[in-house]
């Protein structure tokens, strides 16, 4: 009986001591640097937009980034929703955010031209001034607790 007491104030201390760091998770502040586009497809009516996200970490923990979940808009169209993943890569190969530093984080959004977005796709492909919001939510991992952040960050 005294086996299965310690085992589960062995659990309870795991648990507690697991979920501590979440409130320094939370304090990852989420960025976009730029948004440019990388190539466009006449034929095909498309383009690759590189979206520089910025990861702000203030805390004393290394942390990693599993997922970026994102709606692009563009002058108050949506454009699409992009993903970055890294949860089928271990923890020591994902994206690194040392602690007390930043990091960069690239995606490469595909952008389809249609009616509902022409003013918005040409635009964006003849490098004009627009104002991109993007809204999502990232992942935030430590070694022992994750969370998932919202986001919504304007840029232009």
């Amino acid at each position: 009986m005294a086996c299965f007491a310690g085992l589960g104030a062995m659990f309870l201390f795991f648990i507690l001591y697991a979920n501590s760091f979440q409130g320094d998770l939370e304090k990852v502040a989420i960025h976009v640097d730029s948004i440019k586009v990388l190539d466009e497809n006449k034929l095909n009516k498309r383009a690759h937009i590189d979206v520089i996200f910025n990861f702000v970490n203030p805390t004393p923990i290394t942390l990693t980034v599993s997922t970026i979940n994102y709606e692009l808009f563009a002058n108050g169209n949506k454009l699409g929703e992009g993903h970055l993943s890294t949860e089928d890569i271990p923890e020591a190969g994902r994206p690194i955010l040392f602690a007390k530093d930043n990091a960069t984080l690239p995606n490469t959004f595909d952008l389809v031209n249609s009616e509902s977005i022409a003013n918005e796709y040409s635009a964006i492909v003849n490098n004009q001034p627009v104002k991109y919001e993007i809204k999502g939510q990232a992942t935030i991992q430590s070694f022992l607790t994750a969370v998932t952040k919202d986001f919504d960050v304007t840029l232009g």
